[in-house]
């Protein structure tokens, strides 16, 4: 299964365009290394004045992301990017239901997505309210939620969607799929 990390950068006031230009000349040599699956930039929202940029990566394998950071590809950057940002970058592992449909090309279509959380909370609801519901049926419909909710979004997170998007990950993100 890839791997998919979220890195945070705070860019220097007046250097975002030099930042974002330095970053794609990076994506590109960065494929280099054989590991990496795909890289996508997140800019701050237009009109904003935060100066927070994100970065997704993807990698093959933890073992495949460990050699990426520590090949001097990586190292360059690491040296480069200091000089355009401030403090320093925070790495984020992605898991469950952020990393459900992270895909390195494109994320699947909306309905394929939905299709599948459905195929994921259906028999979850189903099953929670055949073993629960003698016992959930005593408690304030507050609390009855509370709960339901809560087993629904734990069991999406680390058992289900991880185990779905598995396998379905080749009709999710067939390789001449077109973005619509």
């Amino acid at each position: 299964m890839p791997l998919h990390i979220a890195i945070t950068r705070r860019v220097r006031p007046g250097c975002e365009a030099e930042f974002q230009a330095a970053l794609r000349e990076f994506f590109q040599t960065s494929f280099a290394h054989g590991g990496v699956l795909g890289a996508s930039m997140l800019t701050p929202p237009a009109g904003s004045d935060s100066r927070e940029f994100g970065i997704l990566r993807t990698f093959a394998s933890v073992t495949e992301r460990d050699a990426f950071y520590e090949s001097p590809t990586f190292k360059a950057w690491k040296e480069r990017s200091r000089t355009l940002t401030e403090g320093e970058q925070e790495y984020r592992q992605l898991h469950g239901l952020e990393a459900w449909f992270r895909s390195p090309r494109n994320p699947p279509l909306r309905w394929k997505m939905a299709l599948v959380t459905l195929l994921g909370v259906y028999p979850v609801s189903l099953l929670i309210g055949v073993l629960l519901s003698p016992t959930l049926k005593q408690l304030p419909l507050v609390l009855n939620l509370l709960v339901v909710s809560a087993i629904i979004v734990s069991m999406l997170t680390w058992v289900v969607m991880p185990l779905v998007t598995r396998l379905l990950h080749g009709w999710l993100n067939p390789p001449s799929q077109k973005q619509k």
